[in-house]
This record gives structure tokens, C-alpha cells and sequence, in this order.
């Protein structure tokens, strides 16, 4: 079965933060795209001291470098999410089959690509310079899940 979209975390350095996007994944209808290196290990073993019992259900695709996630995009609409992004998130153009990515709890995405493909970012007051990871994954899919399927919304 198709995902209703496809969620992608460029490097990801924490475990937990993974594991709650792979079980919003769940919730979503999403596919999990994880680009390597990662910062942790995903075998059985890891996943299973994690305590991440459902992850066995998660739809995940690991990718092994940046260039080999890019090239699995292609023609996919991309979506990037970036605390550098010019555009406020709930303006972006969700549909079906889109990629929604995210970057690395410590850096983020890498400037350059938020610059050549555009990007959408999170408004926040107070002093608060990024979301934790997950949060913003978790804000972002229910968005784009609301423009998807606004009938679970009652739309």
C-alpha cells in the first residue's frame, strides 16, 4: 500500500526521537526514510533495548548516503523544514506521495539546500530556537495529513 506521505530524517543522532517519528509514522500512514549515518543502530537488538516494541511495523527505508536518499526523490515533490526555511509550514503545497525532510537534531538541515530548494519552517515566540525533532515532525505530518484527508479533521 502507498503512504500518505513520505517523512525523511537526514542523519537523525537520536534514537527516541526516531523512534517517536516511526510511531507517528504509524498514526500518519507514513513511510520512514532514514539517511545515513545515522546516530544510533537500528538492527533488532538496539530497536528491542530501545523498548521500541512496534517498530517492526513501522514502513522504514534506510538510505546510504544523502546522494542515494536524493536520488531515490527525483521528480517527488520535496518538502524541507528548517528553522532557516522563508515560509511558514502550513503554506506548503502538501498532496499524496510528497517527502517531508527534516534534518539532524544538532545542525538541522545543511543551509545550502534550504537555499536551493526553498524552505518551510515552524513559527515560534519566546526564546526558543528549534523544536525538538520529533515535535516538528509531529507538527508538520499532521498538517500535511489534515490536507490530505481533511474528512479525519471533519472536513
Amino acid at each position: 500500500m502507498e503512504p500518505n506521505f513520505h517523512i525523511a530524517l537526514i542523519c537523525p543522532e537520536i534514537a527516541p526521537n526516531t523512534g517517536n517519528a516511526g510511531r507517528l509514522c504509524l498514526a500518519v500512514g507514513a513511510r520512514l526514510h532514514l539517511v545515513h549515518p545515522l546516530g544510533f543502530q537500528t538492527d533488532e537488538k538496539a530497536v528491542r533495548r530501545a523498548g521500541l516494541d512496534y517498530w517492526k511495523q513501522v514502513d522504514v527505508v534506510e538510505h546510504a548516503s544523502a546522494d542515494a536518499f536524493w536520488a531515490w526523490v527525483g521528480d517527488r515533490p520535496a518538502h524541507l523544514f528548517s528553522s532557516h526555511g522563508a515560509t511558514v509550514f502550513t503554506a506548503a503545497p502538501f498532496a499524496r506521495g510528497d517527502v517531508l525532510v527534516f534534518g539532524r537534531e544538532s545542525v538541522g538541515l545543511p543551509r545550502e539546500w534550504v537555499t536551493a530548494r526553498g524552505g518551510y519552517t515552524i513559527p515560534m515566540v519566546g526564546p526558543t530556537r528549534s523544536l525538538n525533532l520529533s515535535n516538528a515532525v509531529s507538527v508538520v505530518a499532521y498538517a500535511a495529513l489534515a490536507r490530505i484527508e481533511p474528512r479525519l479533521f471533519g472536513g
